[in-house]
C-alpha cells in the first residue's frame, strides 16, 4: 500500500498533511513531478523527478500504481486511469474519486473543456479553503484506517 502524489500542482499545505501522515502511519508517499521538489528526509517519503512533457508525471504514476494504492490528484483523467487499475484517488479538496463517480466527473470536465475551447469563460477553481484542507485530512485518515484494518 502506497500513496502517490501528482506533485506539480499539489498545494503545499496538502503535501504537509501527507508528510505527517507518512510518518504517523508508516506508509510510503511518493511525489512525482517534472521539477525537483524539496521533501523532508524520511524513510517514508521520496520524490521522483520525471522529464518535462505532457502527462509524463501522470503516465509514470499510472505505470507504477497498484491496486489498493492511493493517488492524490486534482487531474480527473489521471484519477479515472488509476481507479480503473483498482487504486483510489483523492483530490486536494477531499473528494474521493470512485468507480461510481469518476466517469461522471470526467464527462463534466470534458464538457467544461469544450466550453472553454469555444471561448466561454468558465472561471478557475476557487482557492483552497480551511474546510477543504480539513475534508482532505479526514478523507485521508479514513482511507488510511480502512487500509490498515485490511492489512
Amino acid at each position: 500500500m502506497s500513496i502517490w502524489v501528482d506533485a506539480d500542482a499539489c498545494p503545499g499545505v496538502i503535501k504537509d498533511i501527507l508528510y505527517r501522515a507518512a510518518e504517523r502511519a508508516a506508509i510510503a508517499v511518493t511525489l512525482v513531478a517534472n521539477s525537483g521538489l524539496q521533501v523532508p528526509r524520511s524513510q517514508w517519503i521520496r520524490m521522483v523527478q520525471v522529464p518535462r512533457g505532457f502527462d509524463v508525471a501522470d503516465n509514470h504514476i499510472v505505470a507504477q500504481v497498484m491496486s489498493g494504492d492511493l493517488v492524490i490528484t486534482a487531474d480527473i483523467p489521471l484519477a479515472a486511469a488509476v481507479v480503473a487499475k483498482g487504486a483510489s484517488a483523492l483530490n486536494p479538496r477531499g473528494e474521493l474519486y470512485t468507480c461510481d463517480n469518476v466517469q461522471g466527473l470526467l464527462d463534466m470536465r470534458n464538457f467544461m473543456d469544450t466550453l472553454r475551447s469555444s471561448g466561454v469563460e468558465t472561471g478557475g477553481p476557487r482557492a483552497l479553503s480551511n474546510n477543504d484542507r480539513q475534508a482532505f485530512a479526514k478523507q485521508l485518515d479514513r482511507w488510511l484506517l480502512q487500509h490498515q484494518q485490511n492489512s
